[in-house]
């Protein structure tokens, strides 16, 4: 059997493992859940404007891009632990969502993507037919 080995992926695990951190934190942290029909995803941007958020759907693939600017003043900065420049992330929509009818809202430095679950997704009563009468069950 062949294995590939990463050793950066070796020094992450060793930091984590000694420091009991992430040695590199994700740039597009992410929840996702399911709530009343619909598939919700969180994406936490803290500092990015709106309108340098770009969402895309094609084929099922959901893109998300973001881009946070670094500040324009020319201030000394002692500090400085953001991450600046582009990021992206994407998700893979199974078929049972309706990625036609995604909404997207950006509060507080959390974007939410709420996708609907298709109808053909959705638990449906089928009728069954026996001699002259008809019984409902759920299926």
């Amino acid at each position: 059997m062949l294995m590939r080995t990463d050793p950066f992926r070796d020094f992450d695990r060793l930091a984590e493992a000694m420091l009991g951190t992430r040695a590199r934190p994700a740039a597009m942290p992410m929840t996702a859940y399911r709530d009343d029909g619909s598939f919700v995803v969180e994406l936490d941007l803290p500092g990015v404007s709106a309108d340098s958020i770009d969402l895309m759907v094609e084929q099922n693939v959901l893109t998300v891009h973001a881009e946070r600017r670094p500040p324009a003043d020319d201030t000394e900065r002692i500090v400085d632990e953001r991450s600046y420049g582009v990021f992206s992330r994407q998700l893979f929509l199974g078929e049972t969502l309706d990625a036609e009818r995604l909404s997207a809202n950006y509060d507080a430095g959390v974007l939410t993507i709420r996708i609907p679950i298709a109808e053909k997704a959705k638990p449906r009563k089928v009728e069954i037919t026996s001699g002259d009468t008809a019984k409902e069950i759920s299926a």
